[in-house]
C-alpha cells in the first residue's frame, strides 16, 4: 500500500494527502532537473576559468575558490530538492511572515549592510554574506500570488484586490531600489506580469507601471552613477566606439564586447580567456562574456537554450497544467524569475541593455542568489508533482 493510517482519518505528509503521494507516473520534472545540472555544470567550468585573477588578487588558488562554489551550489542543490519535497500550499501560508522578515532584513542592509562598488546590498552574518533582496525576491513573488489566488472572485476590485497586492509590491521595490535599482526594476517587472497573468484590471496595471517609471526616474535622477550608466548606453547605441578605449564610463561594457567578439564560432578553448584579467567580475555579472569567449557563439546559444527549456517547460507544462490558480501563479513567477535573470546577465554583456550587477542563475559565482534559485526550481519541482493535463487553470 502507497499510504496506511491506523484510523478513517486521514492525515498529511508533508503538507499532502494520499491521492498526492508521490507515484511513478507523478514525480518531478526530470527535464526541469537536468537543465538546472547542466546550468551548474556550465557554471562551475566558467568560474574557474574566470576567477583566477580575482583568487590572485584574494592570496588564494582558483581551485579553492571553486570548491566554495561548488559547495554553495551543493547547498542550492539540497534545498531545492528539499523543496520540491514541500507541498507548495505550506508555503503559501508563510508567505505574509516571510514578507515581514524580508522587510527586517531590507531595512537592516541599508542601516548595517556592507559596501562594495559604493552601494549597501549584503549583509555580514557570522563571516557570511547574505544579500536580503534575493530572499525578498522569492517572498513577494510567493505572496503576491497568494493574495491573487485569495482574491479572484474580485480580483478587478480596486480598493479590495488591487491596493492591497500595491501596498507589498511598493514597499518591498522600494527598500530594494534604494541601493540596488536593478533588482528593484526586475522585481517590479516581475510583479507586474504576475498581476497580468493573474487577471488584475488592465488599467490598474497601467497605473503600477506609471507608477514604476516614475519612481524609477527618481532612483535615477538621485544617483550620477546611474545616470552615467544611462546615458553611456545610449551613446553606446548611437554610436559603437571601436576605435577608442574607454577607461572609465563604459569599460565593463566595451571590455565584454571585445570578449564576445574574440570568440566568435567556437570560441577560443577552455581556460584560454585573455578579457577576464580586464572585465572587473568576469566570474559573476560579466560570467556570460566569458563563456561567449571560451565557447564562442556555439557555446553561449547552448546556455541560453538551457534557459529557454526552462522558460518553455516552467510555463508550458507545468504553469499550464498546474491543478489550481496558485500552483499556476507560483510556477509563472518562479520560472520568469530565473529566466529573466539568465537572460539580463547575457544582454548586459552583450550590450543590449545597460550594465547592471544581476546575476546568472545556477552559473555566476555567488551564494545567496544560487540559493533562492535552488528554492524556486525546488517549488516548481513539487508543483509539478501535481500537475495534470486534464484541468489546466493557465489563462483560466
Amino acid at each position: 500500500m502507497i499510504f496506511t493510517t491506523p484510523n478513517k482519518n486521514i492525515s498529511s505528509i508533508m503538507g499532502t494527502g494520499p491521492d498526492e503521494i508521490d507515484t511513478p507516473s507523478q514525480g518531478s520534472d526530470r527535464v526541469l532537473l537536468v537543465s538546472v545540472v547542466l546550468l551548474m555544470i556550465f557554471g562551475t567550468l566558467a568560474v574557474y576559468s574566470a576567477i583566477a585573477f580575482f583568487a590572485e588578487s584574494k592570496h588564494t588558488s582558483a581551485g579553492s575558490l571553486v570548491m566554495g562554489h561548488i559547495l554553495k551550489l551543493s547547498i542550492a542543490f539540497l534545498g531545492m530538492l528539499i523543496a520540491s519535497k514541500i507541498n507548495y500550499h505550506s508555503l503559501a501560508k508563510l508567505s505574509r511572515f516571510g514578507m515581514i522578515i524580508s522587510w527586517i532584513l531590507l531595512i537592516a542592509v541599508l542601516v548595517f549592510g556592507t559596501e562594495i562598488f559604493g552601494a549597501r546590498r549584503s549583509l555580514d552574518i557570522g563571516g557570511l554574506s547574505f544579500q536580503p533582496s534575493s530572499f525578498a525576491t522569492v517572498a513577494l513573488l510567493i505572496h503576491v500570488s497568494v493574495l491573487l489566488d485569495e482574491k479572484q472572485e474580485y480580483i478587478k476590485d480596486f480598493k479590495r484586490a488591487f491596493l492591497p497586492i500595491l501596498f507589498w509590491v511598493l514597499i518591498t521595490c522600494g527598500l530594494i531600489g534604494i541601493e540596488d535599482f536593478s533588482s528593484a526594476a526586475i522585481l517590479m517587472g516581475l510583479s507586474i506580469l504576475l498581476m497580468f497573468v493573474g487577471r488584475v484590471s488592465s488599467f490598474q496595471l497601467g497605473t503600477l507601471v506609471i507608477i514604476g517609471l516614475l519612481g524609477a526616474s527618481v532612483l535615477i535622477w538621485q544617483s550620477p552613477e546611474r545616470q552615467s550608466r544611462i546615458d553611456n548606453y545610449i551613446e553606446q547605441v548611437v554610436q559603437i566606439k571601436s576605435d577608442e578605449f574607454n577607461v572609465e564610463e563604459g569599460y565593463q561594457a566595451q571590455q565584454a564586447h571585445i570578449a564576445i567578439a574574440q570568440g566568435e564560432l567556437f570560441g577560443v578553448g577552455i581556460g584560454k580567456s585573455t578579457q577576464r584579467d580586464f572585465l572587473p567580475a568576469p566570474y559573476n555579472d560579466f560570467i556570460f562574456a566569458i563563456i561567449a569567449e571560451e565557447y564562442g557563439l556555439v557555446g553561449s546559444a547552448l546556455l541560453l537554450l538551457l534557459f529557454t527549456v526552462i522558460l518553455f517547460r516552467g510555463i508550458g507544462k507545468i504553469a499550464k497544467n498546474a491543478p489550481d490558480t496558485l500552483g499556476m501563479l507560483l510556477a509563472v513567477g518562479c520560472t520568469l524569475a530565473i529566466v529573466l535573470y539568465g537572460f539580463v546577465n547575457a544582454g548586459v554583456a552583450s550590450g543590449l541593455l545597460p550594465v547592471t550587477g544581476l546575476p546568472m542563475p545556477f552559473v555566476s559565482y555567488g551564494g545567496t542568489s544560487t540559493l533562492f534559485s535552488g528554492l524556486m526550481i525546488g517549488i516548481l519541482m513539487n508543483i509539478s508533482k501535481y500537475s495534470n493535463g486534464k484541468n489546466a487553470v493557465f489563462y483560466a
